[in-house]
């Protein structure tokens, strides 16, 4: 991640110390937050064994905080020092998460006590990702914004693909207490991190906080294609996190496959989103970025398709479920990072932190019910079924851009 972050940024920004310290806080902790997205089910599924029902509840309760705390989250960092919510809120998940470990390891670990883990990560996190993007504005110049946003939001998107393939191969390679720990360790890494920037923050004035959620509402809900990202957005967070929750019980119990075996399989999407953010830097320029983005959402969400088809634990398995991951995290990869630069190029400076609340909380509020349909699926149709049809309905997101402005944007951005 590192490489392609970094070969979008001009040196000038590198050369900053504060800004390195920043952005290797802020990757540790995306990882650490993507990661423990599937380190915690694959601890209910596969140590605590979990129901489909059970399962889709963990994922609902983890992903809830999106839902009810972005636009909130939002107003609230912006009557605070963001770093300071920064630094408390990876604090706060460290401890959590090595409790949970401790839990663990003395055998007290059970159900409960892991949707208020989710749930309290969840929520430290949306405050987190809200707080790193207001805190860029008062760390670098105002002409190296973009370069400095590219750099984080590469990060962020790369871990939102390789994240999970991590949580994957530690729930693999380690036992759960100790995967769970690791989690605890990405959020200490990003603590020391933020806490060795020298530069001073200012204290941010007082906004209005109603004003400041309608403001970003009517901005984004006005804008033709930051709505279309909002709706492709949406459409795709639900249903992934429907299949997500289907497929984390399809792996182990119809393909009856290994946790280390699982691990590999998702960890195939790592080097996926490495090659996506090369393309990103490519394709767009040369085919235009609507024709990008369709293309690229429609082969890698249309890879999961072939899930359902596989049988078995046999030789032709796995490859194939390395194959379908790889494809997915750099199609997926190759939109994050094209949508990302959309939204920067049409939303003014002063509108940046709200424009990315409100598309995250448009985007990503859906996926606590998506976990849920995930698993009605996966318990009334069974898992071949469910995850077929979770599947069939992540090919929405790219239909929604087909149909919108996003689809005639060329090879260079409007202003």
């Amino acid at each position: 991640m590192p490489s392609s972050a970094s070969s979008s940024v001009p040196s000038s920004v590198w050369r900053d110390s504060d800004f390195r310290r920043l952005w290797a806080g802020q990757s540790a902790s995306q990882l650490g937050e993507h990661a423990t997205l599937v380190v915690l089910p694959l601890v209910a599924v596969l140590t605590l064994h979990a129901g489909a029902g059970e399962l889709g509840v963990l994922r609902a309760v983890g992903q809830a905080p999106i839902l009810l705390l972005s636009l909130l989250a939002g107003a609230w960092v912006d009557r605070w020092r963001a770093r300071t919510v920064m630094v408390l809120t990876d604090a706060v998940r460290a401890v959590v998460l090595g409790a949970a470990a401790v839990a663990g390891l003395l055998g007290l670990l059970g159900l409960p006590a892991l949707f208020v883990v989710a749930f309290t990560v969840g929520a430290l996190s949306v405050l987190f990702d809200v707080a790193y993007q207001a805190s860029l504005v008062g760390l670098v110049r105002r002409d190296q914004l973009l370069a400095g946003n590219s750099a984080l939001e590469g990060s962020r998107s790369a871990a939102q693909i390789g994240g999970p393939a991590l949580g994957g191969a530690l729930v693999s390679l380690l036992s759960a207490p100790v995967a769970v720990a690791s989690g605890a360790f990405f959020f200490v890494v990003s603590f020391v991190s933020l806490r060795q920037i020298r530069r001073a923050e200012a204290v941010p004035e007082h906004h209005e906080r109603a004003s400041w959620i309608r403001d970003g509402l009517r901005f984004v809900a006005g804008h033709p294609l930051l709505r279309a990202v909002c709706l492709a957005s949406a459409a795709f967070q639900f249903f992934l996190a429907a299949t997500m929750t289907v497929y984390l019980l399809f792996l182990p119990r119809e393909l009856h496959l290994t946790g280390a075996t699982i691990g590999l399989a998702l960890a195939a999407t790592g080097p996926g989103a490495l090659l996506g953010s090369v393309l990103a830097a490519r394709l767009p320029g040369r085919y235009g970025h609507g024709v990008v983005l369709v293309s690229a959402a429609v082969l890698g969400n249309g890879a999961l398709l072939w899930v359902p088809a596989l049988h078995g634990s046999s030789a032709v398995t796995v490859p194939a479920l390395l194959a379908v991951n790889f494809v997915f995290g750099t199609f997926g990869q190759l939109v994050n990072v094209t949508v990302m630069s959309v939204r920067q190029a049409v939303t003014p400076d002063g509108m940046q932190g709200r424009a990315a609340a409100t598309i995250t909380f448009a985007g990503m509020g859906l996926t606590p019910l998506g976990s849920l349909l995930g698993g009605v699926l996966a318990q009334e149709w069974g898992l071949r079924t469910g995850l077929l049809v979770a599947a069939a309905g992540m090919m929405l997101s790219p239909a929604v851009m087909a149909a919108s402005p996003l689809v005639r944007l060329g090879r260079r951005l409007p202003p």
